[in-house]
């Protein structure tokens, strides 16, 4: 399911109009990345998380040029599903 998919779907269900829709799906995402950038995590009751993991420093190698490298701690995106959410996909 694609963006326009969901704000299809919504706007159908709702009666809003497409590009209300598409406006507050893009401000959703606008905040939920922005919150992220500051190191706030994103809770949202029987859906899910968006949180912050960190990486740890870890030591990889460069096949190309068979050589050593080190690649630095640093924090990557997630997402944890709610329980809720969890059971109704299972």
């Amino acid at each position: 399911m694609t963006k326009a998919d969901i704000v299809n779907e919504i706007a159908k269900s709702t009666g809003i109009e497409k590009g209300a829709v598409l406006e507050t799906i893009e401000k959703f995402m606008q905040v939920v990345k922005e919150s992220l950038a500051e190191g706030e995590n994103v809770y949202l009751r029987g859906f899910g998380s968006f949180i912050i993991k960190v990486r740890s420093e870890k030591t990889a190698r460069n096949i190309s040029k068979n050589t050593t490298i080190i690649i630095p701690e640093h924090k990557i995106p997630a997402f944890k599903p709610a329980k809720v959410f969890m059971e109704e996909v299972k």
